[in-house]
């Protein structure tokens, strides 16, 4: 069974806000990315067909979010063209980068957003069938994920009244600045 589920994990998590006087924890991710507040891991209690279950989410930012697409989609063009490449999340500490490959990444993302080839909306993804409680992928058109943001998001999402805006936007990063 899934321990998300169970009311003594619950309970603790409950106790765990009740301690941080907040409706959420978070979680501390060993890889956070929470760079200038554009991410955020956390836990929060909720219903689920009429039970409390334990509802555990990432929540970004729509242009972090948007970086994300881009590079990705870069990374994938490149992998093509250099078979020696070996994408970011596949990386071992002491793994060659190829510089010429890299170099393309970042020409390839600048054109791409000049173009604004690449689109997002705000969305909120559930997975049920993650490994604790519920899973929700959810990204937000903010300028920063903040304590104010994660209380409206659950107390939305809670009441039934999250609204997305399904506009696309596509964002300027500046990624070629030093």
């Amino acid at each position: 069974m899934n321990d998300g589920y169970k009311e003594e994990e619950i309970e603790q998590l409950k106790a765990e806000c009740e301690e941080e006087e907040q409706i959420f924890v978070l979680v501390e991710d060993e890889e956070d990315m929470s760079d200038e507040n554009e991410f955020a891991h956390f836990q929060f209690v909720g219903k689920h067909e009429g039970k409390e279950v334990i509802y555990d989410a990432l929540l970004s930012t729509l242009s972090l979010h948007h970086s994300s697409l881009l590079y990705e989609e870069a990374e994938t063009k490149v992998a093509k063209l250099y078979k020696d490449y070996v994408p970011f999340e596949e990386r071992v500490e002491g793994s060659k980068v190829n510089e010429e490959a890299e170099q393309m990444i970042e020409e390839l993302i600048e054109e791409m957003e000049d173009e604004e080839t690449v689109k997002v909306a705000e969305f909120c993804e559930i997975d049920m069938d993650f490994e604790y409680g519920i899973g929700l992928d959810v990204a937000l058109n903010v300028e920063e994920v903040t304590v104010e943001v994660i209380e409206k998001f659950i107390n939305d999402f809670n009441n039934g009244t999250l609204k997305l805006d399904k506009t696309a936007y596509s964002f300027k990063h500046g990624f070629d600045e030093d």
